[in-house]
């Protein structure tokens, strides 16, 4: 009975330990590929924080580039208003040129202040000055809106220059900003498809422990059994043992009353036992 007891746990310990090393391998692989999801939303997380990165430096080059095309307009429309204005202006243009007016202004200024000249000749000298000036006025004009046009001209050159730099950088970042999504998505899909993986695993893993519960609850039983059976049998090797015991003192305790009745010397051995008995060789 004990021996069928111990090759049925023994047989039982065998199916389970094939059902553990079937789930420890489960939880391994489960473990393995957690651990590469978790590594993989690390690198999600890191290319996400870089993408967000980019596409702020994408608006605000978008912005700077915003701002540079506004002021190209508003001098662009300066220039536009100041070419009419000199297109107006250059319709009362002098046929004179400006050098030759300036130097009969100076000679006309240094003749009155070096001649003696009549009241009305002085009169005359600077009603012609006048005149002059207010020639020379509408070149000094033309000149200074010719050259706030070439100053305007120029700025729009380097703002064209600046929003092109700007535009291309944007179109760099744009580009890297969208490589970057397209590789975050490529490893959001990679976790997704290992973590669906990790987790079929792991019904597997808990399909073999609940496969092994019963197992384990019947060799549970059969130790309570065994323990039980040897509990029986050690009481009953120690009653076979007691009544053996009981009988060999009987019978040596019936041989040395047959001694003493007989007046024999009893041994060492038999004296004891009759003096447990309360008997001695006076009775």
């Amino acid at each position: 009975m004990l021996d069928d007891l111990m090759q049925k746990v023994a047989s039982l310990k065998e199916q389970k330990n094939r059902l553990d090393d079937q789930a420890n391998e489960f939880a391994e692989k489960r473990n393995r590929l957690n651990e590469k999801v978790r590594d993989l939303r690390t690198e999600i997380n890191e290319l996400r924080n870089e993408r967000d990165q980019t596409n702020t430096k994408v608006k605000e080059l978008k912005e700077q580039r915003n701002r540079t095309t506004g002021k190209i307009k508003e001098k662009i429309g300066e220039i536009k208003r100041l070419e009419e204005e000199r297109r107006d202006l250059a319709k009362k243009k002098p046929s004179r040129s400006h050098k030759a007016l300036q130097e009969e202004v100076e000679g006309l200024d240094w003749k009155i202040q070096t001649t003696p000249l009549t009241l009305q000749e002085d009169k005359e000298l600077v009603e012609k000055v006048k005149q002059l000036e207010t020639q020379l006025n509408v070149h000094r004009k033309l000149e200074r809106l010719s050259k706030k046009v070439s100053n305007l001209t120029s700025e729009v050159k380097n703002l064209k220059v600046e929003s092109e730099r700007c535009h291309n950088e944007l179109t760099t970042h744009a580009k890297k900003s969208q490589d970057i999504q397209v590789k975050m998505l490529a490893k959001i899909k990679e976790s997704k498809e290992i973590k669906l993986e990790a987790d079929a695993l792991h019904k597997q893993f808990l399909t073999e422990k609940e496969i092994a519960k019963p197992l384990q609850d019947e060799m549970t039983t059969i130790f309570e059994k065994i323990k039980q059976l040897k509990d029986d049998i050690r009481r009953e090797e120690e009653k076979q043992r007691k009544e053996s015991e009981d009988q060999l003192r009987q019978t040596l305790e019936t041989r040395a009353m047959e001694k003493l009745k007989r007046g024999e010397k009893l041994s060492w051995e038999e004296f004891q036992l009759l003096g447990e008995k309360g008997m001695t060789a006076q009775d």
